[in-house]
């Protein structure tokens, strides 16, 4: 008699199984080297199609700065201020930011690979068109954050207040939120699939059908219901 072929059962058919969603892969830490060379403003202050390596920035004052085709690599930024800047083109690879300003700032057509961003502030800021790869936000303040139309990619937002922040048609696809408040987040258009989101207030979301194929905890879904129910015409009377 002819051998049934392996793994299959009595009926002669694979038994099926659930797939589990994949582990998430951790953001790739930036490559900052040892020494830094201390900068100096004015003499590095940020001009078009200039590039940076291995620099400290510390305590600088960069507000209100407009620069196109900036390239920074490789670099530390400490208690600096970004506050009104403008930049378009511009390229930011294995970067520290700490403790920094970014406030009102405008960003277009731009890059962060290997970066991390803690303790700062965002209020007000847009990076819209941009790429963040291998990037963290940890414990920063992003009220009314705009990132349009940005794609994300290996990125962490873990410990950050961004009520009513903008990620309207961004590709969210496997990005984390940890601990975030996004009260009145908008997430319109957005691509969210495999995005995850772990002990996060998530109340009045905009743009909650876009949320689909994301993995939540069940303790944050909780704040979903109104804004589903919203977008499906559901009245909730007590």
């Amino acid at each position: 008699m002819p051998s049934r072929p392996s793994g299959t059962g009595s009926s002669g058919t694979r038994s099926a199984r659930s797939k589990a969603p994949a582990a998430p892969k951790d953001p790739v830490a930036p490559k900052v080297p040892a020494a830094l060379t201390p900068a100096e403003v004015p003499r590095h202050d940020l001009d078009d199609d200039t590039a940076y390596r291995s620099a400290e920035f510390r305590s600088a004052d960069l507000s209100d700065r407009h620069a196109d085709g900036l390239d920074i690599k490789g670099c530390r930024l400490l208690d600096t201020g970004f506050s009104g800047a403008a930049m378009r083109r511009a390229s930011l690879s294995d970067v520290e930011l700490e403790r920094c300003d970014l406030s009102n700032m405008t960003v277009r057509a731009s890059t962060m690979h290997r970066a991390r961003v803690s303790a700062s502030r965002l209020t007000g800021m847009s990076w819209s068109e941009c790429s963040f790869r291998d990037v963290v936000f940890d414990g920063c303040r992003a009220d009314l954050a705009g990132f349009r139309f940005s794609t994300f990619k290996n990125a962490v937002f873990r410990d950050c207040a961004m009520p009513e922040a903008n990620f309207q048609n961004a590709d969210l696809r496997g990005v984390r939120f940890e601990h975030c408040d996004l009260t009145g987040a908008q997430f319109s258009g957005a691509r969210m699939e495999g995005a995850r989101f772990a002990d996060c207030t998530l109340l009045r979301i905009n743009g909650v059908t876009s949320l689909r194929g994301v993995i939540i905890k069940s303790r944050d879904a909780q704040g979903l219901v109104y804004s589903l129910a919203g977008a499906m015409g559901i009245t909730i009377e007590d």
